[in-house]
């Protein structure tokens, strides 16, 4: 089975993130969390049921396949650790979110292994992380 593309991978994880808050995904919700037209929806739906991340039925809602549950898991891990990541060497709040979205989908999961590796440095040595801040606040005074 080949692996999901960016836009598959977006659907999963906000159908992920509703389940988990909600306990459903409705189509109008999905849609709504987007910022796509249910149709659209609904075509990306019968695709993602199509490759085994989910089972839909017309009317009746979605539910994630195991396989869908893992990844859509993985996903969400995958975002909150480059927010956690770019909060840490001090990007601005403003830009995360954006920034999150737009290199989310171009970092292989080694990539992201390795910046898990550099959050859980600076979180178990605060020193170092406070070095980074007065380092970065010495170049922006320059």
């Amino acid at each position: 089975m080949p692996t999901p593309t960016p836009s598959m991978e977006d659907y999963i994880e906000q159908i992920y993130i509703l389940i988990e808050n909600k306990g459903y995904a409705r189509v109008s919700d999905i849609a709504e969390l987007l910022s796509v037209h249910p149709s659209s929806v609904t075509k990306m739906v019968q695709k993602l049921d199509k490759s085994e991340y989910l089972i839909y039925e017309k009317y009746r809602g979605l539910v994630l396949t195991p396989k869908g549950k893992k990844i859509g898991k993985r996903l969400v891990y995958r975002h909150d650790l480059l927010e956690e990541f770019l909060k840490l060497i001090g990007v601005k709040e403003e830009n995360i979110y954006k920034d999150v979205e737009g290199i989310e989908h171009h970092l292989s999961w080694n990539a992201i292994d390795r910046i898990g590796d550099v959050v859980q440095y600076f979180t178990d040595q605060p020193e170092r992380l406070k070095e980074l801040h007065s380092y970065q606040t010495k170049e922006e005074e320059e």
